[in-house]
């Protein structure tokens, strides 16, 4: 580089004496930036959220019933509602899994409708309550949907669990 060229540098970056316009507020001896600390936190949670197995399916082991009122098959109507094959569940209008009283497990609609027939045929009939029987390992949305079907009718309804030896 030339002489000529180094003076102009010079001339064009003049250092600057002016003071900045937002001061930096001095910490004093007593006080911590805990900024830092803050950081690290907040990547510890975000290492464990993305590093943590998540187990949704984990089985839960109910204690059997100790105490309940009995209810009277007799005086009650019952849909059973058995494991199935597939994916849904079979539900059966009286009790036990014979095959004419089954319901078409693949139309979920037209077992609502049957259960509500069901269900108000029977109180009709001199039934008191409603019992709903299910096999061990049934998914509770099947339960569900049979217990919301009956709720359209609106009497008691109790949930008997099925040990299938």
């Amino acid at each position: 580089m030339s002489p000529a060229n180094n003076e102009r540098i010079e001339h064009i970056v003049e250092p600057i004496d002016e003071q900045p316009l937002i001061k930096r507020r001095s910490l004093d001896d007593n006080e911590m930036d805990i900024t830092p600390m803050i950081d690290i936190t907040f990547l510890l949670l975000i290492f464990f959220l993305v590093a943590g197995k998540l187990d949704q399916d984990a089985p839960v082991e109910l204690p059997p019933a100790r105490h309940g009122t009995a209810v009277s098959v007799k005086s009650a109507a019952i849909i059973t509602v058995g494991k199935g094959s597939g994916d849904a569940a079979e539900v059966f209008l009286g009790d036990g899994k014979s095959p004419e009283n089954m319901l078409d497990s693949r139309d979920p609609e037209g077992q609502e409708q049957a259960i509500v027939a069901f269900i108000e045929e029977s109180l009709q009939s001199g039934k008191d309550n409603v019992l709903i029987k299910a096999e061990r390992g049934v998914k509770h949305r099947d339960v569900a949907r049979v217990s919301g079907a009956v709720g359209k009718v609106g009497k008691d309804l109790y949930v008997a669990v099925l040990e299938v030896k």
